[in-house]
């Protein structure tokens, strides 16, 4: 990834909608969720989520799709991933202390869903 992309994915991401409705997006995994389902589930005015499905989509973090009458959008999972990478190349460098630990890529199956976290209480 170059710089130059990996600015435009960030600064689409630096905006708590924009940002919420990617999460969400990457949680449903590659089936995606149609528009009017992501401004219920999120509380958007169908405008508002328009213009930032379309930031979202010029920095190449989610895909649209139609399906009869709605339109579908997904994470796109490599650019997620290439941002990622992007983000950590220089992770640990060998002058600079321990080696990072593997990375690890996202790659969802048609139907996983993100796993729910679990909290530990304090004993």
């Amino acid at each position: 990834m170059k710089t130059k992309d990996a600015v435009v994915a960030l600064a689409a991401l630096a905006q708590a909608t924009r940002l919420a409705v990617y999460r969400l997006l990457v949680q449903q995994g590659p089936s995606g969720l149609a528009a009017g389902e992501i401004a219920s589930r999120l509380d958007i005015a169908p405008a508002t989520l328009s213009f930032h499905l379309k930031e979202l989509s010029h920095a190449g973090l989610v895909t649209s799709r139609q399906d009869g009458r709605f339109v579908y959008y997904a994470a796109q999972f490599e650019a997620m991933n290439e941002l990622v990478a992007f983000l950590t190349e220089n992770c640990c460098a060998a002058d600079c202390g321990p080696p990072c630990a593997a990375p690890v890529a996202c790659r969802p199956t048609k139907t996983s869903r993100a796993p729910r976290r679990t909290t530990r209480s304090k004993a």
